[in-house]
């Protein structure tokens, strides 16, 4: 991808169409961190997620879970539809949706960092719901989360090389790469929501910790994309 060091942008993963290399390992490594630095960071999905494993289980916790992968599936059903045909009408909004995305960034770095009163780590109890319920709740949930919104309308283009072309198959792989990052960890907040609630509430220190260090790499991600300079070429082929 452009903008990355010249050692990390010529290291090319071995996923090809027609002969010719996708995406390179620095652009995967590139959306895999937004995406880690996103579901690290306090939402709706995570605060949904943990409420729901916390009052009602494991089980309901990761039922909601298949909702929220759902509602990834959508908007990435959607960038691949709809992003190639956008780039190529419309050239100047690569570096729209760049200081967009690179905005976005630094508005969640301010959030994370700021002095907040309850974690979500900490939610009210709530009763239980059908398997139904959970998972549509889950997909709605994602769905209206302005944070996966963003991601897909102005973070995930920042990793897609116009000089590669297959902006389609880009965009795929580079969504597949944050759906997996995003689940995973979601899984793993989801399995362990009880002991880090009760492990938070114990020592709220650790909490701040977490923020400071989150809010931190998303800043860092910002001025990164914020500083590239490269130009706002299209390919077609």
């Amino acid at each position: 991808m452009p903008g990355w060091p010249p050692g990390l942008r010529s290291v090319r993963v071995s996923v090809q169409r027609g002969g010719v290399v996708i995406a390179s390992a620095g652009a995967l490594l590139g959306i895999a961190l937004v995406g880690l630095g996103l579901v690290l960071t306090p939402g709706p999905n995570m605060v949904y997620l943990v409420s729901r494993s916390v009052a009602q289980g494991r089980r309901a916790g990761m039922v909601s879970l298949l909702g929220v992968a759902a509602g990834f599936g959508v908007y990435l059903a959607a960038a691949v539809a709809g992003l190639a045909a956008v780039f190529v009408l419309v050239p100047a909004l690569y570096a729209v949706v760049k200081l967009a995305g690179a905005g976005y960034l630094l508005w969640l770095a301010w959030r994370t960092l700021r002095p907040v009163g309850r974690s979500p780590f900490t939610p009210a109890p709530l009763p239980p719901d059908r398997p139904r319920r959970l998972f549509t709740m889950g997909l709605v949930t994602n769905l209206l989360n302005p944070k996966i919104a963003i991601l897909y309308v102005s973070l995930l283009p920042q990793f897609v090389d116009p000089g590669r072309g297959h902006l389609a198959a880009q965009s795929l792989l580079l969504g597949l790469t944050q759906i997996a990052v995003a689940l995973s960890v979601n899984a793993l907040i989801v399995l362990s929501a009880g002991a880090l609630a009760g492990f938070f509430a114990r020592r709220p220190v650790w909490l701040r910790v977490q923020q400071w260090v989150t809010g931190t790499a998303l800043a860092a991600l910002a001025v990164r994309i914020a500083a590239d300079r490269s130009r706002a070429a299209i390919a077609t082929t």
